[in-house]
């Protein structure tokens, strides 16, 4: 059970290349199991109230001071608001807040001829089915997404650190519109090429 008897909203299994969105009450919390070890899951969060009030990395490296949120870590919104704090990590907390969500372009970018699954086109198609439509792709917290910055400040993109069966779980501090895509980056070793 969640600390302070919070209970972890009920979802299931998040399909393959695809995305999910679903409520989180504030006071609930929401766990999100890395099943076989190896893949990517692109978080996003929005005030149920505003959807236009959403997760924003941006604004959550500033109010910590650093690049990797831990547990006990408030993450922020684009207003400088509480969204969702970090109860409990069970994986070496290796998270990304650096880098956007794939989209068609990125893909195109790497090479990719005609059309790939993507989070940006994942999270688009999560939010319509619950009658939303924001216009843009805010950058995700990359749950398990292994990106190594280095002495000289460049980035390498790397397999996750993760086991199967660890998860990261936060508490939500607003009533929230979760949304969730399984990363189908297949091209880079993100996702150990999954």
């Amino acid at each position: 059970m969640p600390p302070n008897g919070a209970t972890i909203v009920p979802h299931g299994t998040i399909p393959a290349r695809s995305g999910v969105a679903f409520p989180v009450g504030r006071g609930q919390s929401v766990r999100i199991i890395n099943t076989h070890g190896s893949q990517v899951v692109d978080f996003f969060a929005f005030s149920s109230s505003d959807p236009l009030e959403y997760l924003s990395m941006q604004h959550t490296r500033a109010s910590l001071n650093r690049i990797t949120p831990k547990v006990g870590d408030t993450l922020t919104s684009s207003k400088r608001r509480p969204m969702l704090t970090i109860t409990e990590d069970t994986t070496p907390g290796v998270h990304d807040t650096l880098i956007a969500a794939c989209d068609p372009w990125r893909y195109q970018e790497l090479g990719v001829e005609g059309w790939h699954a993507s989070c940006a086109e994942n999270l688009e198609k999560a939010l319509a089915e619950k009658g939303i439509q924001i216009g843009f792709t805010p950058s995700p917290f990359n749950l398990f997404m292994n990106i190594p910055v280095k002495a000289d400040g460049s980035l390498s993109f790397e397999e996750p650190v993760t086991s199967p069966e660890e998860y990261i779980e936060m508490r939500a501090e607003m009533d929230l519109l979760v949304a969730c895509s399984a990363c189908p980056q297949d091209v880079l070793k993100i996702n150990n090429r999954l």
